[in-house]
């Protein structure tokens, strides 16, 4: 006779159950919600004041961008919207920390170590050796200058690369200057440190010789000897720099943000600070060629300043000649 199980006591709890009147079901994890777009109207009043601060054209297509930008801000601010954030902007003098976060989330961009490596091939074996062919005897001198430098990436792919090209480098004075509108930028800058990521392509070699590696993390820390040809400082390029000009100027991948009449104004204040015979490398892509009229084109991202421009140069004229 098959046995008949008995029924489940309902009264008492198992082992897997807890009295009705303790527990309480687990309220489910729920996802944040999502951080709403900035609408029309207020891309274009973000826009604006971007424009009148730094020259940059934010355009429609970039609204999820700049709602992701803005987004950061304000979780860092604890303020709730676009719109309280921006009268709160609006309301800070301009040397406010702020500001400089505001536009350090605004322009920065990625780069990293020889971006560009035609360039640098460019600059190793033609611009390098043409220096050091015109220089006289005794203390050599090389200034140049990274403008819109981010994170210094640039200006250390430079130092590294005279570095490797002249031995006798206690004969030269050489002097990399990098700007950059994000106070952020500059601070970060003046690390030298470098992630992975961005020393990806610089060669094995030049890892080991310019370079430490920080014990427990993935980051890469530039010798004295790159540290003390650099020097980084806030600068936005609407404004004329009071600098000496410069041997060879970078302006890459940031006159893309510039509708044209900023472009010109960059243009104006940049190629003021280009040595006669000096050379100006810009983005391959930057639109620049109808506004380069009185420099020489060499390459679609490379113009030359002509010798006969020395006048509107206080400096002394330093020959250089372009490799070929």
């Amino acid at each position: 006779m098959p046995l008949t199980p008995k029924p489940t006591d309902t009264s008492k709890p198992t082992a897997t159950s807890k009295p009705s009147s303790t527990w309480k079901p687990i309220a489910p994890i729920a996802a944040p919600a999502p951080l709403r777009q900035v609408t029309d109207q207020e891309l274009q009043r973000y826009a604006d004041l971007i424009y009148r601060r730094t020259g940059i054209k934010i355009s429609p297509q970039k609204k999820t961008l700049l709602s992701n930008r803005l987004g950061r801000r304000l979780r860092e601010t604890g303020i709730a919207g676009f719109d309280e954030y921006y009268r709160y902007l609006t309301g800070l003098p301009n040397n406010h920390p702020e500001w400089d976060a505001f536009l350090q989330e605004i322009t920065t961009h990625e780069t990293f170590l020889f971006r560009d490596e035609g360039q640098w091939r460019w600059f190793q074996h033609q611009f390098l050796p043409s220096v050091a062919a015109s220089q006289p005897e005794g203390i050599k001198q090389l200034r140049i200058w990274s403008a819109a430098c981010s994170t210094g990436d640039e200006a250390f792919t430079a130092a590294l690369c005279i570095a490797a090209a002249f031995p006798d480098l206690n004969r030269w004075r050489v002097q990399i200057l990098g700007t950059d509108i994000g106070i952020g930028a500059v601070q970060q800058a003046r690390t030298a440190t470098f992630g992975e990521r961005a020393m990806r392509l610089v060669p094995a070699e030049y890892k080991s010789r310019y370079f430490d590696k920080l014990p427990n993390a993935e980051v890469w820390r530039a010798k004295p000897k790159l540290t003390a040809m650099t020097a980084f400082r806030q600068h936005n390029l609407m404004e004329p720099l009071r600098e000496r000009p410069f041997h060879l100027v970078f302006l890459k991948n940031v006159l893309i943000y510039f509708d044209p009449p900023s472009k010109r104004v960059v243009l104006d204040h940049v190629k003021n600070l280009v040595l006669p015979n000096g050379y100006l490398v810009v983005g391959a892509a930057e639109g620049v060629g109808d506004l380069m009229s009185d420099m020489k084109r060499l390459q679609p991202w490379l113009y030359q300043r002509p010798a006969e421009s020395a006048a509107n140069v206080a400096a002394k004229p330093t020959p250089l000649a372009l490799a070929r």
